[in-house]
């Protein structure tokens, strides 16, 4: 069963619910190993799930935001990698095909990969000396025009999907100019490395090694989209982000009531769950992740029904949905290794994994530090 032959947004997240299932148990190992869930993005692919976000104008199902956001958070309930690894090629996809961002010829190509084969596409843009491209840092990889096509030079760090991408949006310097532009690179040419530099103890199975380039030839239509300094427009798609932290909180949640209803010690009748401070901390945890729901989702509705004006106004509101949902799920994670007690440091434990999981989440764009500065001048232009 295929994902776009089901008729609604319930019918598919029943299905991806069934086709997750075996991604919480391979995720053990994949963060032991730090190695990648080649098996998961199979599977992923056999429901045609890479192509759910490619518009209905060039044949895919162009699902909304807050469906994009549900199936999101499914995926990280049970691996928070893979969640985060496939979202970024998610939100992308939708992203430029709804804004129409390259040469239509360009996209509509790429769509028919992705629909026909599951191609998968990230951008390659945080560098050593520049961190994160949010940061507005130039980049110091290259792009030289040459005749009939450019030639790139340079390497980029975070390149999350990195071992199984068909494609690398890579954004380089223009020799002689002052230009920043995206360009569109396939794996396959030569001159395409990875070097497997990934080490974090945090998503471990997100395969976001450096991606190397050496004298990369590209056909002069590869460079997609210039790139202009300054103010950015709303990225709603960057949603994704909070979804996979609320998911991995949800999983600790879950396995916090699995073991505070089963563990009976000898001293108490009962189980835990029956003792007060136990209660007050899953108590805590329902409230932390019914208000970031709450938050997350309704963000996600008003964008997909309002006007292309008034999304470009809700920069300051996606920032605030992002940092309070990842920050209340470092918390809701922390309350539920409180509540399994020292066992949850236990390296067979699902929540020493979750904690280091979700705490990535604050080093996701966007930084915490720019959208306080951003709510702090929305406060001061409410006044006024």
């Amino acid at each position: 069963m295929k994902l776009h032959e089901l008729k609604n947004t319930e019918d598919r997240i029943e299905l991806m619910k069934k086709t997750v299932k075996p991604f919480r148990d391979r995720a053990e190992k994949h963060d032991e190993e730090g190695s990648f869930p080649f098996d998961n993005f199979k599977e992923l692919k056999a429901i045609g799930y890479p192509a759910l976000t490619v518009p209905k104008k060039y044949g895919g199902l162009g699902i909304s935001l807050y469906e994009l956001l549900k199936l999101q958070e499914t995926i990280a309930m049970a691996d928070g990698s893979t969640a985060l690894s496939v979202g970024w090629h998610m939100g992308i996809t939708k992203y430029l095909g709804e804004n129409q961002v390259w040469p239509d010829e360009k996209y509509k190509a790429f769509a028919a990969d992705v629909i026909n084969n599951g191609a998968l596409l990230n951008n390659a843009a945080s560098e050593p000396a520049t961190g994160s491209p949010t940061r507005g840092g130039k980049p110091e990889t290259t792009a030289r025009e040459e005749d009939n096509g450019w030639i790139l030079n340079g390497r980029k760090t975070f390149t999350t999907l990195a071992p199984i991408l068909d494609y690398f949006v890579v954004s380089a310097g223009i020799d002689g100019t002052d230009q920043v532009g995206n360009f569109l690179i396939k794996r396959k040419l030569a001159g395409v490395t990875v070097d497997e530099t990934w080490d974090s103890i945090a998503m471990r199975a997100t395969g976001s090694h450096d991606l190397v380039l050496e004298n990369v030839r590209v056909e002069k239509d590869n460079l997609v989209e210039y790139l202009t300094p300054g103010n950015k427009p709303a990225a709603g798609w960057l949603l994704h982000i909070p979804a996979c932290y609320l998911g991995i909180a949800r999983a600790a949640q879950r396995y916090a009531v699995d073991f505070a209803t089963t563990y009976s010690p000898n001293s108490i009748k009962g189980t835990i769950s029956e003792l007060p401070n136990v209660r007050q901390k899953l108590g805590e945890i329902e409230l932390l992740l019914m208000e970031s729901e709450n938050f997350l989702y309704s963000v996600a509705k008003k964008l997909d029904e309002s006007s292309k004006e008034i999304r470009q106004s809700m920069k300051t509101e996606l920032g605030a949905a992002k940092l309070s949902v990842v920050n209340k799920a470092v918390e809701a994670v922390d309350l539920a290794m409180r509540v399994a007690g020292a066992r949850s440091l236990s390296r067979k434990n699902p929540l020493q994994r979750y904690y280091r999981d979700v705490r990535a989440g604050l080093h996701n764009p966007p930084m915490d530090d720019m959208t306080i500065m951003q709510l702090a001048g929305k406060s001061i232009e409410d006044r006024d």
